[in-house]
């Protein structure tokens, strides 16, 4: 079976292709520059040529080439034909973990699978919060970073080679998501955990409240670009949540709606829920933390989130429902629970 290519979008526009042939032999290829050849022998990849025009950035295709097809490769070599200063840069930039050596001519560096996804070249398809400078301010009496302007549009994207689809997220549009948004409330599944029901004004009113609130990223979630879900992602420091642990900086927690049920199968349930979890660790790289708090008496929800990485940390009693608190470590997602 042929491998699938690896198609990532570099910053200033250009598309690097990552290819695979049945014999082992494999390239590189982006607008104006020659390609690279390179051959993969199991944890292994030996490129034959590295132009000084071709970015290191654009390793993380070939990166992504095995890591996204391939489970059984916790760590990849690769050897390169790079000086030491940029062999040293593309460390820096995050494609590589470590140096392994270097001969004069050639660099062997190396990447874990962990590492690799949790640089967001690949995934977010706009800026990420890692440019915001620590800067503090207060929401009432609660003292919390400045947090960055929402963005609009989309926001992720990412391939999922084992369900055939596409997974993406983007900023709700009031003009576009009214009447589905309104429909998934108002369903009686939904409306039971969410007590959300309402009108097309009542619910305008709402996904406006939330577009102006800088504690909370609403989005809507589609595969292959048709939507199936909406999400609340909230900075925790300043949520209802703070007083009941020890709240760090950049926590983040989320809600969700799945209304389309042609999109709740088990597998589709994993893929949004760990692209989900991705999007906000990579989005701000200080998010060390994710937190959860479904109700109480949705015990399914908690079992699975319990099965994804999750830790409960106790029972919490909030002015409209009686929840479960439980929290995701960065490490043990990107250790163990990865895309």
């Amino acid at each position: 079976m042929t491998t699938p290519n690896f198609t990532l979008l570099l910053a200033d526009g250009r598309r690097v292709i990552a290819r695979m042939a049945d014999d082992g032999n494999a390239s590189l290829t982006i607008e104006g520059v020659a390609p690279v050849y390179f051959r993969r022998q199991d944890a292994h990849v030996q490129l034959e040529n590295l132009s000084e025009a071709f970015p290191v950035s654009g390793l993380l295709a070939l990166l992504g080439q095995v890591f996204c097809n391939s489970s059984r490769v916790p760590l990849l070599e690769v050897s390169a034909p790079l000086s030491l200063d940029r062999a040293r840069d593309a460390i820096r930039q995050g494609v590589f973990d470590t140096l392994l050596g270097h001969d004069g001519h050639t660099a062997r560096l190396a990447c874990s699978r962990s590492s690799f996804w949790q640089h967001p070249l690949p995934w977010l398809t706009t800026s990420s919060a890692a440019g915001m400078p620590l800067r503090y301010t207060f929401s009432g009496e609660k003292r919390h970073p400045q947090r960055p302007p929402i963005p609009h549009g989309e926001v992720y994207r990412r391939e999922l080679p084992g369900l055939n689809t596409t997974f993406s997220l983007r900023t709700v549009d009031i003009a576009q998501d009214l009447e589905r948004f309104n429909r998934w409330m108002n369903l009686e599944q939904v409306a039971f955990f969410w007590e959300q029901t309402g009108s097309l004004d009542e619910h305008a009113a709402y996904l406006q409240q939330m577009l102006d609130d800088p504690r909370v990223l609403p989005l809507i979630g589609s595969y292959n670009d048709e939507p199936f879900a909406y999400f609340e992602i909230y900075w925790c420091k300043e949520d209802r949540i703070a007083p009941y642990y020890d709240a760090q900086d950049h926590d983040r927690g989320w809600h969700v709606v799945v209304g389309e049920s042609k999109h709740q199968s088990a597998g589709k349930l994993k893929g949004w829920f760990r692209s989900l979890m991705h999007y906000m660790f990579i989005d701000e790289p200080r998010t060390q933390r994710i937190l959860g708090e479904p109700r109480i008496d949705h015990t399914r929800q908690i079992g699975f989130l319990e099965s994804q990485g999750f830790g409960r940390l106790k029972t919490i009693t909030l002015a409209h429902k009686k929840a479960a608190l439980l929290r995701l470590e960065r490490e043990t997602f990107f250790d163990d629970f990865h895309p």
